[in-house]
């Protein structure tokens, strides 16, 4: 039995699930560092991207990635992408542990997880027409014939509602920035993948383009069956497309809870104050009518070269006591589904 057909099994982390089911993916206290290059007072620090986050996403579930700008969002795609490899922790996509395959073994999995990223024009050759550009990761599988590929591409094109005729022999010089981030969707679709993960695929687009391409999104996991891990910090838009919200700050989970309890009842102070720099979210009563906390969060994020002890949290923190500094605290599941980081969430009584 090779590394590719064995198994991985749990390594008992915990690790907040979407249900019973065995999750399409699961991550298990992920890290990943940066060490520091070039010869000024930075050189060789450590730069603490990623510090053991675990999670899980469900076949056709839709889980949001969400926090402020260094956060570790993208640096947490890419460690589960294996670009590069983490320093530690686990991923499993489809019961295959990542980190143990070899570079081509490795390949051959990652053709079902595909990203799309944030500027769709830097992600396109431009010296390449779009007919090419979506053929290419299919001509590397080397499993069709030429005329099937073709008709892969014409396929692949009607997916993202572009019309063969009209735009296979365009380059993305010629194309809208709503036009060529349906290419690289296009790209992406070709091979068949079960997992797309999208770092800010529509923040680079104006908001009538961006209503569309969460249309497309919509409709290929209809059609599809496709799983999602969508980074954003557009709080509009995680709302709108996602089942089940995680967020970040300074490389760890805060919360991970079902989209509508993340936005009507945040437990962790930070995933409230990040719910109040919403306008229509600011007032204080939820669609409910229950009081919901609402707070403003002034400054910036500590370093990751030197992060805060215990709750990274803690200095930005209106409920910070003298245990936050003192302890790590660990992700736990405070109500059905919500898990929480936090010694003393919102509205939890202290004694838990």
């Amino acid at each position: 039995m090779t590394r590719l057909q064995a198994e991985s099994g749990h390594d008992g982390a915990a690790s907040p699930a979407h249900g019973r089911e065995e999750p399409l993916l699961r991550v298990s206290d992920l890290v990943q560092e940066f060490v520091l290059g070039g010869q000024g007072k930075f050189s060789g620090r450590v730069v603490q991207a990623v510090s053991g986050v675990s999670l899980e996403l469900g076949q056709g579930e839709v889980l949001a990635i969400v926090g402020e700008t260094g956060s570790g969002k993208s640096t947490l795609a890419r460690a589960i992408m294996q670009t590069p490899r983490p320093k530690s922790g686990s991923v499993v996509f489809k019961g295959i542990e990542l980190g143990e395959l070899d570079r081509s073994e490795l390949r051959r999995v990652r053709r079902q997880i595909q990203m799309i990223f944030q500027d769709p024009f830097s992600s396109l050759n431009p010296k390449l027409k779009v007919r090419q550009l979506i053929a290419d990761p299919i001509v590397a599988r080397k499993e069709l014939s030429r005329d099937a590929r073709g008709l892969r591409v014409e396929e692949v094109l009607q997916l993202v509602e572009l019309e063969p005729a009209v735009y296979a022999d365009r380059r993305p010089g010629q194309l809208s920035g709503g036009q060529c981030q349906r290419v690289a969707i296009a790209r992406a679709l070709a091979v068949s993948p079960e997992l797309l993960i999208c770092d800010e695929p529509v923040s680079a687009l104006d908001v009538m383009v961006q209503a569309g391409i969460l249309n497309l999104f919509e409709s290929l996991r209809a059609t599809l069956g496709l799983s999602y891990l969508f980074i954003s910090h557009d709080l509009a838009v995680v709302r709108r497309v996602s089942d089940r919200v995680a967020v970040m700050y300074l490389g760890r989970l805060c919360e991970v809870a079902p989209a509508d309890q993340i936005f009507e009842h945040p437990r962790h102070h930070y995933t409230a104050a990040l719910m109040s720099a919403i306008p229509k979210l600011a007032r204080n009563a939820g669609s409910d009518g229950k009081e919901r906390l609402a707070l403003r969060l002034d400054g910036d994020p500590p370093s990751a070269l030197d992060p805060p002890s215990g709750c990274r949290f803690r200095t930005r923190c209106p409920a910070a006591r003298d245990r936050c500094a003192a302890e790590v605290p660990e992700l736990r599941e405070i109500s059905p589904a919500q898990w929480v980081a936090c010694h003393f969430p919102a509205g939890v009584p202290t004694e838990q």
